[in-house]
């Protein structure tokens, strides 16, 4: 038998039907643990299968999923649009099925029949509503209307407000529509709004000129995100081929630097508004007005179109080059000159045909 040293007191013995008793009480205590997550595990799988109620007033609810949407808020933009269901459960089904961050962003509808294992496969798998609208980069917000007030299957909620109140609508007061909305396709559910499709749309633009911005060139004469989607506008309007974007970017800014009005087409065109016949009159090009630059130095006021992620990121990474000129060569892209002898001779040869 072992004793105790009176030198070392610490050397004391636990004795060893003490120490079998709290093993024994650990065991337990685990399996105790363990049966109670599979009897867990088991009613939520049994719970997950069972279909989930609606509001009693709806036989379908649509809702719709952002990009960047935490689980958590998706289950309450869900329950907002009429789904009764247990949240916490739901998030747990999500976090323990480990499909949390396989979510995909959409418009979804859902029937009364939707379980919600269903319900986690299907936005999971994009399974979203089959009707959808495209806006086309390039175009103007007068454009983009007359787009969402054709399409079927839209509640048309905008249709009687002025730009002015639709952005107010949208919790931009005081801020153009124009250039605002990302194009891109969007899909909707039944009888959604248009105005929820322009929200999507308008967050989805604010992101991606975030993105643009924070990852622009630091060589350049744009002081803001304000410059770089209305510069991206104009190179939206002004390229033929996709491989020109960088150039024609790159010309913008060489003239904005040295203070030569920027003479761009589409921002004179965009000024004329409804008035424009299609053809452009040197008396057009004549007469001022806020995005005449032909008549008045720097940057329009607003941008001119909604520009697309290519021509946000040509504003903001243009080419390194000296060229202050270019012209169409009729097969979409562009001859660029650094001198005005230079771009003179290229218009005799592409526009006026001439050797």
């Amino acid at each position: 038998m072992t004793t105790s040293d009176p030198q070392h007191p610490s050397a004391i013995q636990i004795p060893t039907h003490c120490s079998g008793e709290r093993g024994g009480a650990l065991v337990m205590v685990f399996l105790a643990l363990v049966l109670l997550a599979i009897g867990i595990s088991g009613w939520l799988a049994l719970w997950a299968n069972y279909p989930m109620a609606h509001r009693q007033e709806m036989s379908t609810i649509d809702f719709e999923v952002e990009s960047g949407m935490s689980v958590k808020q998706l289950i309450t933009q869900a329950q907002v649009a009429g789904l009764e269901v247990n949240g916490m459960m739901l998030y747990s089904l999500f976090k323990y099925s480990g499909m949390a961050r396989e979510v995909k962003a959409g418009s979804y509808e859902l029937d009364g029949e939707v379980s919600p294992w269903t319900f986690v496969q299907k936005l999971t798998r994009g399974e979203e509503s089959l009707k959808s609208v495209t806006l086309i980069e390039g175009w103007n917000m007068r454009q983009w209307r007359q787009a969402l007030n054709k399409t079927e299957g839209l509640k048309h909620e905008s249709l009687k407000l002025s730009d002015e109140e639709l952005m107010k609508r949208l919790g931009q007061e005081g801020q153009s529509a124009e250039g605002r909305f990302y194009p891109d396709t969007y899909t909707f559910g039944k009888s959604s709004s248009d105005l929820k499709v322009l929200a999507r749309a308008l967050k989805s633009m604010q992101r991606h000129l975030d993105a643009a911005w924070q990852a622009r060139d630091e060589h350049q004469v744009l002081a803001n995100k304000e410059e770089a989607l209305i510069l991206a506008s104009i190179v939206e309007k002004e390229t033929g081929q996709a491989k020109d974007r960088p150039m024609i970017a790159s010309v913008f800014q060489n003239r904005l630097k040295i203070g030569m009005p920027l003479q761009t087409d589409p921002t004179v065109i965009y000024g004329l508004g409804e008035s424009f016949n299609g053809d452009l009159t040197r008396q057009d090009l004549r007469t001022d007005h806020p995005w005449n630059t032909y008549t008045r130095l720097g940057l329009p006021p607003t941008p001119i179109a909604m520009p697309g992620a290519a021509a946000m990121f040509a504003a903001l990474h243009p080419a390194k080059s000296s060229a202050l000129y270019f012209v169409a060569k009729g097969d979409g892209s562009s001859q660029f000159s650094e001198t005005l002898a230079e771009h003179n001779e290229a218009v005799r040869k592409y526009q006026l045909h001439r050797q």
